[in-house]
């Protein structure tokens, strides 16, 4: 009797192409398979969508904008990024999954000699 290879899951439609991405990594790289494991997942890559949508009306607008007064006030989209990697840090947290952290070479490379 020959073992079937396991059926690979499709990412949910609703996520974007950046969310399927990392939801597909995910339950590939880590065999998420249950139930509670792949909400985390589809979770975090919702998450992930609304980082990506919020850092685009950033990076077209402007961290600082213009309220209906003319005075400068913070994008709102800013709020979004940061409660969407907020989920997405608490969401990877919840799979207890073990990441490698960046490596830190680059940053050190950049100031390497500066004082």
């Amino acid at each position: 009797m020959q073992l079937k290879p396991p059926k690979r899951r499709r990412p949910p439609a609703h996520l974007k192409p950046a969310g399927a991405k990392f939801w597909r990594q995910v339950t590939d790289e880590y065999q998420v398979e249950d139930s509670a494991g792949v909400a985390l997942v589809t979770c975090a890559s919702e998450c992930v969508d609304r980082m990506r949508a919020a850092q685009d009306v950033i990076a077209e607008r402007g961290e600082i904008v213009t309220d209906r007064y003319g005075a400068p006030k913070l994008n709102p989209a800013c709020g979004l990024e940061k409660d969407a990697r907020s989920g997405f840090i608490a969401a990877v947290k919840a799979l207890n999954l073990e990441l490698e952290p960046p490596s830190p070479a680059p940053i050190a490379a950049r100031y390497k000699g500066k004082r």
